[in-house]
């Protein structure tokens, strides 16, 4: 009785997603869906007016030459906001107070050219606006476009982030980051710390609809002992790729559409070809089963359910308003880089005064 129970309500929390507009957002519905103090939904409609299609425009060019350069920005959000907020820390490189989230485990797959077209972004918005755009707003767009780009839903952004002037220790990099040979209760329980629920979880957990695994990644589920709920063909594919536990090669995360954004992991999921352990107890867990499957049969739920957890991720912990800087260099606070230490607080502390 009390797993049908639990099964009921699982039905109606995702009818209720389907049937409610403010897990899509645009700003046609601005405040349909809540925003911490110091976001706006039109933040630089004065002070930058261009900076979304300055990105856009870029990253259409990035992705036709490379597209896996989109799942490399959309992961690049998500270690950026689980750790300390999306405060664009993980962008920081180390110093003598210690080494950067970049060399923490978790963070050593983060493709280098991620960091590289996030730092090109920069200097072509700040070129166009002055140094008003934040780093942290450059990823959290670039994320957005990557999604979009690559075949998912669009939804507007709230922007007003500031750079972080600090970055995490390497214990609270691992502790905030869950490896993908975690079970789905420790991502549940991981999530909930930051105010993401189960629903928030899987649709989240989407992201790995594109981009590439390592074998280190989920090597564990080939050898010594074969996964039982891994599919016996797919496991067979993945031990070509990988013939040992210590291979180091890739493959993609999703065998059917792995460039395009689309529910197909879900299918994946149903079909018992996911990749990652974290990935394929999603479908094996009877508290994220039904969503599983809910998402497999219906991409528009999935791509609204997606929406409303990037836009609350999007929020975790941030700095505004006068928190924080506007870093000249995504991968440098501005007091370690002297010559701009002036410039940069007189055209922010002008822009902000302005935006007041």
């Amino acid at each position: 009785m009390a797993c049908a129970a639990t099964s009921f309500t699982t039905l109606l929390l995702i009818s209720s997603l389907l049937a409610s507009p403010s897990f899509w957002v645009s700003k046609a519905d601005q405040t349909a869906f809540p925003i911490v103090k110091g976001l706006s939904w039109t933040f630089y409609k004065s002070s930058c007016p261009k900076v979304e299609s300055i990105i856009r425009k870029h990253l259409k060019k990035v992705f036709n030459e490379d597209i896996g350069q989109a799942a490399g920005l959309l992961r690049l959000h998500f270690h950026d906001c689980f750790v300390k907020g999306c405060d664009a820390s993980v962008l920081l490189d180390g110093s003598a107070s210690g080494p950067s989230e970049q060399d923490a485990t978790p963070n050593l797959t983060l493709r280098a050219k991620a960091f590289e077209i996030i730092n090109d972004l920069r200097e072509r918005i700040h070129k166009e606006c002055g140094r008003v755009v934040s780093c942290a707003d450059i990823v959290a767009l670039a994320a957005r476009d990557s999604v979009f780009l690559t075949g998912g839903p669009y939804y507007d952004v709230p922007l007003g982030r500031r750079d972080g002037l600090t970055f995490a220790t390497q214990n609270a990099t691992i502790d905030n980051l869950p490896p993908p040979t975690s079970n789905t209760t420790f991502i549940l329980n991981l999530l909930a710390t930051k105010n993401l629920d189960t629903i928030d979880a899987v649709a989240l957990s989407g992201g790995h609809t594109i981009g590439r695994g390592h074998c280190s990644s989920f090597v564990n589920r080939l050898y010594p002992t074969q996964d039982p709920t891994m599919d016996e063909t797919f496991a067979d594919d993945l031990k070509s790729i990988c013939p040992s536990n210590n291979t180091n090669s890739t493959t993609v995360n999703d065998i059917r559409s792995p460039n395009k954004f689309d529910n197909n992991y879900y299918v994946d999921l149903v079909n018992r070809q996911g990749l990652f352990t974290s990935d394929q107890e999603l479908y094996t867990d009877s508290r994220t089963r039904e969503i599983v499957e809910s998402f497999a049969a219906d991409e528009t739920l999935f791509f609204e359910s997606f929406v409303r957890g990037m836009i609350k991720m999007g929020q975790l912990s941030l700095l505004t308003g006068k928190q924080g800087e506007i870093r000249a260099n995504c991968s440098v606070r501005n007091s370690d880089n002297e010559y701009l230490v002036t410039v940069v607080e007189e055209e922010v502390e002008e822009v902000w005064s302005e935006l007041k």
